[in-house]
């Protein structure tokens, strides 16, 4: 019987999402140039205070509350990245991948992040309840806190930004 409970308890183990800390992401694909972005660069861009923002999974059932969130939006980031294109009407075929390092994914189309309002509301966290992102148990957060659902698109422990190309 303790063999019983030991495999149960390697099996729960091995299938428990675990997100790893990060201090950086990649931004990778379909890019003139890859890049890595870090915490310390978050500086760089304009912070903004999102206030506490509930998160809800898919049946819209409340999970939690993140207080008093401040952030930075990937479109910023995104800005200063060359998309491999030879103009700007094959950009509407792009669309960008958030992976977590648990594997967890978000997608965005270049239209939703640059030519929607939707795009002024996708945030990298930059502080939480005070705690600066650095600092952060699962450092690099993002989110949407204007989707109804907003636990689909919280992303805890981003490690890359992927960009492709829908053909």
């Amino acid at each position: 019987m303790k063999y019983l409970y030991f495999l149960l308890f390697i099996n729960i183990s091995v299938f428990a999402q675990k997100n790893e800390s990060t201090k950086s992401f990649q931004i990778t694909g379909e890019v003139k140039s890859e890049r890595k972005i870090s915490i310390a660069d978050f500086a760089g861009y304009r912070e903004s205070a999102l206030g506490d923002v509930i998160i809800t999974n898919h049946l819209g059932e409340v999970k939690s509350t993140q207080k008093n969130l401040k952030g930075i939006l990937l479109r910023d980031i995104l800005e200063k990245v060359e998309f491999k294109t030879p103009g700007p009407k094959e950009l509407s075929t792009f669309y960008i991948v958030c992976k977590a390092t648990d594997g967890y994914t978000i997608v965005y189309s270049w239209n939703e992040i640059f030519n929607n309002p939707a795009g002024e509301a996708i945030y990298l966290i930059t502080s939480n309840n005070g705690v600066a992102a650095g600092n952060l148990e699962e450092s690099i957060l993002m989110i949407s806190p204007r989707d109804y659902k907003t636990g689909r698109r919280y992303l805890k422990g981003l490690a890359e930004v992927q960009i492709k190309r829908a053909l």
